[in-house]
C-alpha cells in the first residue's frame, strides 16, 4: 500500500473506532440512567401450566398510561391538562414480538376495553384495569410509589401472559408525555390523513360528545411532533370504531417513527432519544438496551407487521381464540402452541356468551399497507 493509502486507511480506521466508541458510550449512558422497575418477566411471570411457546424469541410488552407526575409546568400548560387529572389506566398496550434473529417485528395490540379474567381474585374487568387495581391497593396498604408501580405492573403482566399465552420477556412503561417527547426528539413523525380531523373540545361539545384530544388537521400529509403527536395517538372521537381505530393510529405512529429514525440514522439521535426516555419511560431490570439495539440493527420498517387481537365491539374475547391467533401471528402453530392455547380453562362470562352473534375480528395495522389513515 502506498503511503497516502496507509494514511487514509488509518484515518478511516480511527474514525470508525471513534464512532463505535461514541455509540457504545451513548447507549451505555442511556442504559445506566433510565428508570427501572423490578417486575416479574419471562419464566417468573408464568405458572407451571403456561409453557413458553416461542423459545428464544423476545416479547416486549409496551404499556402507556396517563401518568402526569413527571410533567414540567411548561408541558402542563401547553397540553392543557391538570396536575391531578391523570389516570393509572393502561390505555395503550402492545406486545412487540421479535424473533431470535431480529429479522422482523410484529406489533400485537391489545385494545384497552377487552374484557379479561384478572388473576389473584380480581375477577373480570377491562384489560386497562389490572395495573390501576394493584397499584391503588398497594398504596392503600402503605406501599411507596415505586412498590405500587411494581405491584401494578406485575398484575398486568400476569393477566396478559394468561390471556395471550405468550411469555413476556421485557416490560416497557411509557407515561403520557412519552409520545410527546420522543416525537420531538426524532424531529417529528410523518403521517398521512385520509380525511380532515377536528377533535377539538368545542367541536365535540357541539356534537353532543365530551372531551376530545384537541387534534385539528387537514386531510393529507403532515409531520407532527410534541403536542400534535400526542393528540394524534389519543384521539377516539370521530373514528369509526373508537378505541380500536386508535390502536391502529398508535401502530401507524410507531412504524412511521421507526422509519424516521432509520432515515436520519439512530446514531445522530441517540442523545435526544436518550434524554426523552430518561424522563418518560420505565424498563424492567433485565432489559439491556445495547443488546436490544444490536438485535434490531438490521430491522427496517418493511419488516414490521401490526396486528390486533380478535375482540368484539363490546370488548368480549375468547381466550382460546386469542391464544391461537397470537401463536399463528408469531409463526408458532406447532403442538406446543396448541397445548398452550388449551392449557388455561376458559372461564366465560354471560357477556362473553351473549357476544356469539358479534363475531370478533382481528385486524391488521394500516401502518405499512395503506397510504393514509383515518
Amino acid at each position: 500500500m502506498r503511503p497516502i493509502g496507509r494514511v487514509v486507511g488509518s484515518i478511516v480506521s480511527i474514525g470508525l473506532l471513534l464512532v463505535a466508541g461514541y455509540t457504545w458510550y451513548q447507549y451505555r449512558d442511556l442504559d445506566n440512567n433510565v428508570s427501572r422497575l423490578d417486575v416479574s418477566v419471562g419464566a417468573k411471570a408464568r405458572t407451571a401450566d403456561e409453557p413458553d411457546i416461542d423459545g428464544q424469541d423476545q416479547n416486549i410488552f409496551v404499556v402507556g398510561n396517563d401518568d402526569r407526575s413527571n410533567m414540567s409546568d411548561k408541558e402542563v400548560k401547553e397540553l392543557h391538562v391538570g396536575r391531578d387529572g391523570g389516570s393509572l389506566a393502561t390505555d395503550t398496550m402492545m406486545i412487540v414480538h421479535v424473533p431470535a434473529d431480529g429479522s422482523r417485528a410484529t406489533l400485537i395490540s391489545l385494545p384497552r376495553d377487552t374484557m379479561v379474567d384478572v388473576p389473584d381474585g380480581y375477577g373480570t374487568n377491562k384489560l386497562n384495569a389490572p395495573y390501576a387495581l394493584a397499584y391503588s391497593e398497594a398504596r392503600g396498604k402503605g406501599a411507596s410509589v415505586a412498590e405500587a408501580r411494581k405491584a401494578g405492573a406485575n398484575l398486568l403482566l400476569k393477566t396478559v401472559t394468561k390471556f395471550t399465552g405468550l411469555s413476556i420477556d421485557h416490560y416497557v412503561q411509557i407515561d403520557l408525555l412519552g409520545f410527546y417527547r420522543l416525537s420531538t426528539a426524532i424531529g417529528g413523525v410523518p403521517i398521512n390523513l385520509c380525511n380532515d380531523v377536528d377533535d377539538r373540545h368545542k367541536t365535540n361539545v357541539a356534537r353532543g360528545e365530551d372531551g376530545g384530544s384537541g387534534l385539528h388537521l387537514s386531510k393529507g400529509k403532515h409531520v407532527i411532533e410534541g403536542k400534535t403527536a400526542l393528540e394524534f395517538v389519543r384521539q377516539r372521537h370521530g373514528l369509526p370504531r373508537g378505541d380500536f381505530d386508535r390502536v391502529k393510529r398508535q401502530q401507524y405512529f410507531l412504524t412511521s417513527a421507526f422509519r424516521q429514525v432509520a432515515s436520519v440514522g439512530i446514531l445522530f439521535k441517540l442523545r435526544q432519544i436518550g434524554d426523552a426516555l430518561k424522563r418518560s419511560v420505565y424498563f424492567d431490570n433485565d432489559l439491556d438496551l445495547l443488546d436490544l439495539a444490536r438485535q434490531l440493527e438490521n430491522l427496517t420498517a418493511n419488516n414490521i407487521v401490526g396486528k390486533t387481537i380478535p375482540v368484539a365491539d363490546d370488548g368480549t374475547a375468547s381466550p382460546k381464540k386469542v391464544k391461537r391467533f397470537v401463536a399463528k401471528v408469531i409463526g408458532k402453530t406447532d403442538e406446543s402452541s396448541k397445548k398452550s392455547a388449551s392449557s388455561t380453562t376458559s372461564r366465560s362470562t354471560s357477556s362473553t356468551a351473549s357476544s356469539a352473534s358479534k363475531s370478533p375480528s382481528a385486524s391488521s395495522s394500516t401502518a405499512i399497507d395503506s397510504k393514509c389513515i383515518n
